[in-house]
């Protein structure tokens, strides 16, 4: 793909660098509070659907990706600015709270590092121009399902959905393959497929194999590459999938013990976004 640049091809990937920390910084609240304001929700609703109010071990008030300001988890302590900087903060203060001394959980640099490095890599694809907002809008949102699906074992609708139908839509305002009818085609076979295997892998095992939200990630994907990418995506996710449950196999972990496929298919799908481009000279609908 070419690509034209109105600032020095250094500076450009540069300023994606700083730009992914910023991001990664705030994909790790994404992350660490999604699936609790989820599990609020969902508790707030059961108990409307029972009759019951809240109780008193339960959190309440206002929780959200913007409030409460960023704050150690441990001691609650509200962060500085000069605690707050992506990545740096962290090794200066040696991966401990400066209030409470409490350690910080590693997530938090190598999001912030794995999102940086992987928007410099599209930068230097697409180039610092507008065909770049589609695909570093899916590129960061796919990081941000994988480390919830890593943790939690969760695909959020929230995260899924409007990855879904910003693929449909960017179908239509990017020239770029895949096609509109593509897109369409995509979301719909890639859903199917995992349908197909959910319900092939349950009938011979008597066992569930994955969740719902891989059904739509595979169709967020599906929209975003296109039909003719998604043979790749499944061999390329399946694949591993297998090396990663080998390895914790041979590190003695249990064999029946669950492996989320999320991070293996939200990888596939953005090295296919990267470097699957030769899919995008195949026949189109």
């Amino acid at each position: 793909m070419e690509t034209t640049h109105a600032l020095p091809v250094t500076l450009e990937l540069f300023l994606a660098g700083i730009a992914g920390l910023i991001v990664g910084s705030f994909l790790n609240v994404v992350v660490h509070r999604l699936p609790r304001i989820l599990e609020q929700r969902w508790g707030e609703e059961a108990r409307e659907i029972l009759g019951q109010t809240q109780t008193e071990v339960e959190p309440s008030g206002h929780y959200s990706l913007a409030w409460p300001p960023s704050h150690c988890p441990h001691c609650l302590r509200r962060l500085r600015l000069r605690e707050n900087i992506p990545l740096v903060s962290y090794l200066l203060q040696l991966g401990r709270c400066r209030g409470c001394g409490a350690e910080i959980r590693p997530r938090y640099p190598i999001l912030e590092a794995v999102t940086a490095a992987a928007t410099v890599a599209v930068v230097a694809v697409y180039g610092l121009t507008i065909t770049a907002l589609g695909p570093l809008a899916l590129t960061w949102a796919l990081i941000a399902a994988a480390a919830i699906d890593q943790e939690h074992y969760l695909l959020p609708d929230s995260l899924t959905l409007p990855l879904l139908w910003a693929g449909l839509l960017w179908s239509i305002l990017d020239p770029a393959p895949p096609t509109p009818t593509g897109a369409i085609i995509g979301a719909t076979a890639g859903y199917l497929a995992m349908w197909s295997i959910f319900h092939g892998h349950r009938l011979i095992t008597g066992r569930e194999g994955m969740g719902h939200g891989d059904f739509k990630l595979t169709a967020a994907l599906g929209a975003w590459l296109g039909w003719q990418a998604l043979p790749a995506l499944v061999l390329i996710a399946a694949l591993a999938g297998l090396v990663s449950a080998l390895i914790l196999a041979l590190r003695n972990r249990p064999l029946d013990q669950p492996i989320p496929f999320g991070p293996f298919l939200a990888g596939a799908g953005w090295l296919l976004l990267l470097f699957g481009h030769e899919a995008s000279q195949w026949p189109l609908l």
